[in-house]
């Protein structure tokens, strides 16, 4: 008989109680899981947190020390930039002032030459002149430098032709060439190129002085060639020279690296190079150097071309005129120069040639001096830059109002900017820069006076 309190029943109630106790138990186990779970990834994310916190930390602690040393960079930039204004701003200043004794100097030896009649004398003349052409060369080369460390240099690219250089240059550097017994051809070039007239004209007489200053025999030749490509053109110097070591091919582009000069120049200091490089830089072209031990070197300069059409004529071209630089005689000139030793070589020197001169300091000085004289002068030469700001192109305009005519004018100046050059044209004037040379002061005058 069985019953509700049967062991039947009982062992069923039992095995059902513990199939719902297994259920239960699994559900807690389950869940404990879950709980260990989260809270493993509670702790890890706990524990990300403070690492990104930390690089975060860490990466703000290097912006901040990079910002600073940004800054500090910028600061020893611009120290850097201002230091080297500085210096080429001195060194214009003080190579423009060097160059005013220098004219004088030049001025008073060429007086000085017609008074010496012994051979001694005229080669100790001759040998002053020589070192006061180094010394001008020295100083326009420095000045060339600082002018392009200064920014004050800009060049002005247009097209030009080859043959307005190549002509000229030959003229000026034949002499020097047959003077140390060696050969200079110049060959004959049609071409037009885009550059700097002015800038790659100094290029070129570097190139030949240095070419010429190294070759003991043999000679040098300068031409052009086609290339690289079609739209290029390449300059060319060759010497019969000793050579550049390899080794010392690049260093001779730095300033005051040079070789062993032939024994009839021991002049230069290394800079010529140095302005070659500098120059092509600034115009864009290309400097290559080939050169073989006891063969010679050869200087190329690679540019592009263009088309001669397009070159605009020259309105002041150079004539070359061989005359006797006659008609000086009793010429009555007005000068108008500040600088008392400049202005007593000057006019030593215009008396020489028979002038009658009229030496000034300024505009009100030149304005009294030619109201009491009643005279009328035939040519005004002036500086400048005369004492305080007062420049030598207002006293021409103001005493040609005075005269109530156009005077003949030239102005000399120490100041080698492309803005005095600039100022002097657009008044119509003449300009020679110091150190004067009595042959080119003696031709302007004749033409002018003409």
């Amino acid at each position: 008989m069985t019953g509700a309190g049967s062991p039947d029943d009982l062992q069923r109630e039992a095995a059902k109680l513990r199939k719902i106790n297994a259920a239960l138990m699994s559900r807690v186990e389950r869940s404990m899981d879950q709980q260990f779970n989260a809270f493993s990834l509670f702790e890890t994310a706990i524990a990300l947190d403070h690492q990104v916190r930390e690089r975060t930390r860490q990466l703000r602690d290097a912006l901040h020390s990079i910002e600073t040393a940004n800054k500090d960079l910028f600061r020893a930039k611009q120290q850097a930039e201002a230091a080297s204004s500085l210096k080429s701003s001195v060194l214009i200043s003080v190579t423009h002032d060097l160059l005013q004794p220098l004219n004088a100097a030049r001025l008073t030896l060429s007086t000085l030459a017609d008074e010496v009649s012994s051979d001694r004398g005229t080669a100790m003349v001759g040998q002053v002149d020589h070192s006061l052409a180094t010394l001008e060369d020295l100083l326009r080369s420095l000045l060339e430098i600082a002018k392009l460390d200064a920014g004050a240099l800009r060049p002005d690219m247009r097209p030009i032709l080859l043959s307005s250089l190549f002509e000229p240059l030959e003229r000026e550097f034949a002499p020097i060439a047959a003077r140390r017994g060696l050969s200079l051809r110049i060959c004959p070039c049609s071409v037009a190129v885009v550059s700097d007239a002015m800038m790659l004209r100094r290029i070129l007489q570097n190139l030949l002085a240095n070419a010429l200053r190294y070759t003991r025999q043999g000679g040098v030749v300068m031409g052009c060639r086609r290339g690289p490509g079609a739209d290029r053109v390449r300059i060319e110097v060759y010497d019969t020279g000793p050579g550049i070591p390899g080794p010392q091919q690049e260093a001779i582009f730095l300033e005051f690296q040079r070789g062993q000069p032939s024994a009839e120049d021991q002049a230069g200091f290394g800079l010529g190079l140095s302005i070659v490089r500098r120059f092509a830089n600034a115009l864009n072209h290309e400097v290559g150097l080939a050169s073989r031990m006891d063969h010679g070197s050869t200087f190329r300069l690679a540019l592009d071309r263009a088309d001669p059409a397009a070159v605009l004529p020259d309105p002041h071209p150079a004539e070359h005129v061989e005359h006797d630089f006659g008609g000086l005689e009793g010429a009555k000139i007005l000068l108008i120069e500040n600088d008392l030793a400049t202005a007593d070589a000057m006019v030593s020197l215009l008396e020489k040639w028979g002038c009658d001169v009229v030496a000034t300091v300024s505009t009100t000085d030149a304005l009294l001096r030619l109201s009491a004289l009643g005279a009328i002068p035939e040519t005004i030469i002036a500086d400048l830059h005369l004492e305080g700001d007062e420049s030598g192109l207002a006293a021409i305009r103001d005493i040609r109002q005075f005269l109530g005519r156009e005077v003949p004018a030239m102005i000399v100046t120490a100041d080698y900017s492309d803005d005095a050059a600039r100022e002097a044209s657009q008044y119509g004037l003449e300009i020679l820069t110091k150190p004067v040379r009595p042959a080119e002061l003696r031709a302007l005058l004749s033409f002018l006076l003409s």
